[in-house]
Order: C-alpha cells, then sequence, then structure tokens
C-alpha cells in the first residue's frame, strides 16, 4: 500500500470528532477531521448548548414569578422569545468560536468540510477531494426520529433542529416523547409562557421511577400536562393543532414539537463500499471500538447506543488511543453516567436500584435520602428529589440516584467513587465543605459505612467489651 495522507481521518467534528482530533493532534498524528455540516455537530448547534442555554432563561423568568416565597415583592415577567433567541446563539457562538475551522488548523487539525463517503476502506471521499488514511474513527452522531404518525408529515412541527430558532414564544405547545429531550424543552417552555402538554405512555422511561415521579409532581404543579399514552396521529383544525393518543385523550396547542429520539447518522457514508457492517440501528463495535474492518474504528451516537455527548467524546478518545497507541483500552464506560437538566436535575451513576437487585437481590444496601434532609437544600428551598446510594455486599458503593437542582454536578464525585470500587467508608474519609449539596454524600457515607461496622462480628464483639447497650 502506498504511503497514506494522514495516520487518521476523522468522518464526523461534533462532541466526538472533536475530541478525537485534538487527542491525535497531540500525539503528533497527521490528522483530517471531516464534517459535512457544521463543526461542533448537534451538541453545539442544537443539543446540548442551546438547550441549557435556553433552560438557564426558562430558569430566570420562574424565579421571577415565585420570589415571594422568599419575601421578595413579585414583579411581572414578560418573555422577548426573539431576545430569547439571540441570548441562545450568542452562547452557541462563544462555545463554537474556539473550535471553528481556522482555530483548528492552528493546532495542527486539517479540517475538510463537506459530504464525505467512502470509496474503498482505504479512500475517503470529500466533496470533489479523495484522501487517503491509515485508520479511520467514524462518529457521525445522529439525527430527530421522525415517528410514524398518521398526519405528521403534512403537519408543521418542530423537533430539537429547529426549535431555538422560534421567534415567537407558543401560546400553547404540544410536545410528543417523555424523555430527557422531551422533559427539558416542556418545563422551560412552560416556565417561560406557554402551555405546555406532553404526550408520551411514561417519563423518564429508562431513569429511577422515584425519579420520574417525582419530575411528575414538579411539572404539573408548574402547569405542565400530561396525556398518558403513545401518540397515534396528528391533525389541525380550525382552532390549531390535535394530537390523539392511544389512551383515547387529546392534546391540542398552537404548537408542535416532536421529541421521540435520534437514529444514528449513516446515509451517504456508503459504508459498504468499506466493507463496515451496518444497519439503520448504528454500527457495531468490539469492545475496542473497531468495526469488522480492524482501521475503521466507530464511536459516539453513531453506534446506536447511549445517546449522550460525554459518552460519545470519551469512546472517542478510547477509539483515536487504541487507533494510534500500541496496546487497548476498553470502549465500554464504567461506569454509566447520564444526567437530565431539568429542575430538579435527574442524575444516574453506575447501576440503578432495579438493576442492581436483578443482579445482587437482597445483598445490596440502599440508602435514601429526602433532599429536604440537606441542609443546603433547605437553604435553598430546594425540597423536591431525593439521594439514593447503593453499595454490594462488600461495601463497594455500585450506583446512584441523585434528583436535585445540582445533581449533575454531585454526580461527577460518585462516578469517580464508582469506577475506582470505593468503599463507603472511603468516600466518607473525605471531608466536604459545609454547608454544601455535596456534605450529603459524606454524612449518607458514614452512615452506610457505621451501620456496617457496628453489625459485623468486630463491631458486635468491641461493643460488648466496651459495655455498649447495643454490643450486649
Amino acid at each position: 500500500m502506498a504511503l497514506a495522507e494522514f495516520d487518521l481521518a476523522i468522518v464526523g467534528a461534533g462532541a466526538a470528532g472533536l475530541i478525537a482530533a485534538r487527542f491525535a493532534a497531540q500525539l503528533g498524528a497527521r490528522v483530517l477531521l471531516a464534517e459535512r455540516d457544521r463543526i461542533g455537530g448537534d451538541c453545539t448547534w442544537t443539543g446540548c448548548v442551546p438547550s441549557k442555554s435556553l433552560i438557564r432563561v426558562a430558569r430566570a423568568a420562574h424565579e421571577i414569578r415565585t420570589a415571594g416565597r422568599f419575601g421578595i415583592g413579585r414583579t411581572s415577567c414578560s418573555v422577548d422569545m426573539s431576545s430569547v433567541r439571540d441570548y441562545v446563539r450568542a452562547k452557541v457562538d462563544q462555545i463554537y468560536q474556539p473550535t471553528a475551522p481556522e482555530a483548528l488548523e492552528r493546532e495542527g487539525i486539517h479540517v475538510a468540510l463537506g459530504p464525505a463517503s467512502f470509496e474503498n476502506d482505504r479512500t475517503l471521499r470529500i466533496g470533489e477531494r479523495s484522501v487517503t488514511a491509515r485508520r479511520y474513527v467514524v462518529c457521525t452522531g445522529a439525527a430527530p426520529v421522525t415517528p410514524s404518525l398518521t398526519g405528521l408529515e403534512t403537519t408543521p412541527h418542530f423537533t430539537y433542529h429547529d426549535i431555538f430558532d422560534a421567534t415567537d414564544l407558543a401560546e400553547s405547545l404540544i410536545v410528543i416523547g417523555g424523555g430527557p429531550l422531551g422533559m427539558e424543552l416542556a418545563q422551560a417552555f412552560q416556565r417561560l409562557g406557554s402551555k405546555v402538554t406532553i404526550v408520551a405512555p411514561r417519563l423518564l422511561p429508562h431513569d429511577d421511577p422515584e425519579a420520574a415521579d417525582v419530575l411528575r409532581r414538579v411539572c404539573e404543579r408548574e402547569g405542565v400536562r400530561w396525556v398518558r399514552g403513545r401518540a397515534v396521529g396528528v391533525r389541525q383544525d380550525a382552532a390549531g393543532l390535535i394530537v390523539a393518543s392511544d389512551a383515547g385523550i387529546d392534546a391540542s396547542g398552537a404548537t408542535l414539537l416532536v421529541a421521540a429520539g435520534r437514529r444514528p447518522n449513516i446515509s451517504g457514508l456508503a459504508l459498504d463500499r468499506a466493507g463496515v457492517i451496518h444497519s439503520e440501528r448504528g454500527i457495531p463495535v468490539d469492545d475496542r471500538l473497531r468495526t469488522n474492518v480492524p482501521h475503521i474504528y466507530a464511536a459516539g451516537d453513531v453506534l446506536g447506543g447511549e445517546q449522550f455527548s460525554h459518552i460519545a467524546g470519551w469512546q472517542a478518545f478510547e477509539a483515536t488511543r487504541n487507533a494510534l497507541l500500541p496496546g487497548s483500552s476498553s470502549g465500554r464506560p464504567n461506569p454509566m453516567a447520564w444526567v437530565t437538566f431539568t429542575d430538579p436535575e435527574v442524575a444516574q451513576v453506575g447501576v440503578s436500584e432495579a438493576a442492581a437487585r436483578r443482579r445482587f437481590g437482597d445483598a445490596i444496601t440502599v440508602t435514601r435520602w429526602d433532599i429536604a434532609c440537606v441542609d443546603r437544600a433547605a437553604c435553598d428551598d430546594d425540597e423536591d428529589g431525593f439521594i439514593k446510594l447503593i453499595v454490594d455486599r462488600r461495601g463497594v458503593l455500585i450506583g446512584a440516584t441523585i434528583v436535585a437542582s445540582r445533581a449533575g454536578e454531585l454526580s461527577g464525585e460518585l462516578s469517580l467513587a464508582i469506577a475506582r470500587r470505593l468503599r463507603v467508608g472511603e468516600v466518607a474519609s473525605a471531608v466536604h465543605a459545609y454547608p454544601t449539596y455535596a456534605t450529603a454524600l459524606q454524612q449518607m457515607s458514614s452512615q452506610v459505612a457505621t451501620a456496617r461496622w457496628t453489625s459485623s462480628a468486630a463491631g458486635r464483639f468491641i461493643g460488648s467489651w466496651l459495655g455498649f447497650a447495643g454490643g450486649r
């Protein structure tokens, strides 16, 4: 084979592609980053960045309207959606600029904009240009799913790709889908002033049922209506839009947002020409993130698994490491962690209580505190939610669920503890500043560790020897 033009060619410049390209460049590799649309992908333009910016605006509106609970005089709150859109766009641009093509070129990354497709397993076509590379990483992400609903194709509707461009606040909004995206945007638009109805059989179906129930209560308290059923059809009449559900209950509104999931972006890549096995569900890979063609790797949402930017970035790093360096590293994250950025937030780290009970039965310890028991949460009037820690029979932390306004920030410490297989006593040994939300992690871990020790043979013996009532 002739000398390849690049050591590594990365197809897709979203969160995964950017991390892969920068890591490869740091290693000194000749790296090409190909992107058919805009650098940054969904995360920057239509996902994480605009949604979290909008959520922040919505929270500000909610805080103004509910300031009376703190003894602050109530003031009116009007929302200028055009200005909100400008704020969101400004934040998107702020985060995009360090990843613009010229910035990446200064880091030693060759950027090629245009549709990319394989000519064979060694050659990639980008627009009118063909390039060769020793290794490839495919990380083209995913796109919104359009469900098969009667009438949807002829009915105007938004997806997360265009909802952030709206210049007018919908008087009423129907959201199809109760997953993380549907829940986040439903609450945000309700707080901005829309009358929101969610049509979904379940809310947060992949999260702890207790967490989903907290979010249900909070959203209903704030005015969100939930139609408990699967959407089966959409139609328009003189009054607006109507979404029919299989529960026999209709939802009506002026605007429709479809948040029914995402599908891997594989069309147009010509993976067949490279000999890469794939399907509409994604690209299968081995533990090292290799496809069936050994020098072609894949990472992130295009695999068809978990749809999280942080998982995609982590996998892209591991795929690049495996492609360019000796040895190998697993592309399966441990522990799995995700956050839904509602208010309160919902964070899951490691195994859930249900999964732990299926695997270990009663040989686990589950400790649950209402968030209202956490002093800082009480001060903040943040009393919807809980913290749940799951420990195995050896006292090793294996999972956690957090529902709190700062659940996402709390999840980082627990991710590290679970990844390092720390015992609760080790988590408790770190002194946490008071009053913080994280104080609860130390207190809960200490409670579990103490209970385990006092119920052990050594604990009972020492308690008896010292004359403690519990040891007699």
